[in-house]
């Protein structure tokens, strides 16, 4: 009973660790905001640019493009630049980026710096994982430190959609750009003040045959992804074609990571090791299972309960409020119980908030979702800090940027695969459906698919440690 006891109390989180993880949230927020405007902006920026929805998409979809070419190098760049000055250097190109969107001139300008914004973001992403887990001495109190740094993935669709739409409907477009600078500027100021040094190591020379490999092979997965929401799903020549020859350009990059490990970008080595290998697996499947289900949500209450745009977005907020409200009891837990028992917990509680969505239609009760979704956001906060977690656990210092980047790649790729096998199945799912009943109908059938990726998830959910850490780890 002692030692269950010491387990929950002990160790505490260092204080470093924890300045630098706060200081990080205020730049992250500025990521996470842009991410959830645009989300409800594209329609308003198709208009105002007179362009049609297909080509305005760009503008996230040159975005999630970017992020893809960003996030293998941040490995490279972190050893040859050191962590503080790559964060600098990434926030200032993420807020320069965010002005420059505001001044665009047409979508095409548009685009182009929303790419320049993406590769910001990229570098960003994986590095706040990164610079704080960098100060826990081998993975102990790693779940209650995530659940720190997972702040502005909660906050993002709790606040992101309301300034947005208040943004839209006031003011003009522009402005939900200009948002993202006061936390840029901010936050630079805190991390030239706060976050500890970390000079470069050695001047590493950057792998471009893995460059070479890796972006390409990204770019093509993740556009051929984006492209099965239109007519023909996976048959459309543009989105098998870039989704083979990226997984073939994956699979020759894994092959020449493992042939020449001492000059890798990314240590893939590391997926020998159950604890990144098991994180990897199910963050993949939380990607498919959380990002799908972000896309039949708002589509949900437009669709089929006739709500616009900005109302769809409000409903949602207690989906956000609920991964808020689960966040410190989850990091508590994991570093008490285990990764395993935690995730496999949220898991059913999302799968089970994501029910009453395959058997909802027009006339179920409004109030009836917004407690269904605090449930399902319960789950999902609950979820995502111990997976994340548990693939750091145990590694050594330089270790930890190599597995950032995996295991947010994984869930890169986990949110557009799953975006595209619940677009196709809604497709045809709603395609020629007569009257609301039966286009609830087919949107059941979707959100029965999501469920159905949260029990393949707690499947492999067993495959993670089932203990905590609760010593460091030489």
């Amino acid at each position: 009973m002692a030692q269950s006891s010491t387990a929950i109390t002990a160790p505490a989180v260092p204080r470093n660790a924890i300045v630098t993880a706060i200081v990080l949230l205020v730049g992250g927020l500025a990521v996470i905001f842009d991410s959830t405007i645009m989300s409800i902006a594209l329609k308003t920026l198709a208009v105002d640019l007179a362009v049609p929805v297909s080509t305005i998409q760009w503008v996230t979809t040159g975005y999630l493009l970017a992020l893809g070419v960003a996030i293998p190098v941040v490995g490279w760049a972190q050893a040859r630049l050191g962590g503080k000055r790559l964060w600098m250097i990434a926030l200032t190109i993420f807020g320069i980026a965010s002005i420059a969107c505001s001044l665009a001139w047409d979508a095409p300008s548009l685009i182009a710096f929303r790419v320049v914004q993406g590769i910001g973001g990229g570098l960003m992403m994986p590095l706040m994982a990164t610079l704080a887990i960098q100060q826990v001495p081998g993975g102990v109190a790693l779940g209650r430190l995530m659940a720190m740094i997972s702040l502005p993935a909660a906050l993002g669709p709790i606040l992101g959609p309301t300034i947005g739409g208040l943004i839209l409907n006031y003011l003009d477009w522009r402005w939900i750009f200009w948002v993202n600078v006061p936390f840029c500027l901010v936050g630079l100021a805190l991390a030239w003040r706060l976050i500890p040094s970390d000079p470069p190591r050695g001047k590493p020379m950057l792998d471009w045959v893995g460059v070479l490999l890796v972006s390409p092979a990204l770019v093509g997965m993740l556009y051929g992804l984006s492209n099965v929401s239109q007519d023909g799903g996976f048959t459309r020549l543009d989105v098998w074609a870039p989704v083979v020859g990226g997984a073939m350009l994956l699979v020759a990059f894994l092959i020449t990571q493992l042939r020449r490990p001492e000059a890798a970008l990314v240590d893939v080595s590391l997926l020998r090791r159950r604890s990144v290998a098991s994180s990897t697996a199910v963050l993949f499947l939380s990607g498919a299972s959380l990002y799908g289900a972000m896309l039949l949500l708002p589509l949900f209450f437009q669709v089929v309960r006739g709500a616009d745009a900005l109302t769809a977005a409000l409903l949602l907020i207690p989906q956000g409020v609920g991964a808020l409200l689960s966040r410190s009891l989850a990091g508590k837990l994991t570093d008490a119980v285990g990764a395993r028992v935690v995730a496999i917990g949220g898991f059913v509680v999302m799968g089970l908030g994501t029910i009453p969505f395959a058997m909802a239609g027009a006339d179920t009760g409004q109030w009836w979702l917004m407690a269904v979704l605090l449930v399902r956001g319960f789950g999902m906060g609950a979820v995502m800090i111990p997976v994340m977690s548990v693939g750091f656990v145990g590694l050594e210092r330089d270790e930890v940027p190599h597995a950032s980047i995996i295991t947010r790649l994984a869930q890169q790729l986990g949110g557009a695969f799953g975006t595209a096998v619940l677009a196709v199945i809604l497709e045809g799912a709603v395609n020629g459906a007569d009257g609301v009943a039966a286009i609830a109908q087919g949107f059941g059938t979707a959100f029965w698919w999501a469920v159905g990726f949260t029990v393949v998830a707690i499947g492999v959910c067993f495959a993670l440690p089932a203990k905590p850490v609760t010593s460091p780890v030489d």
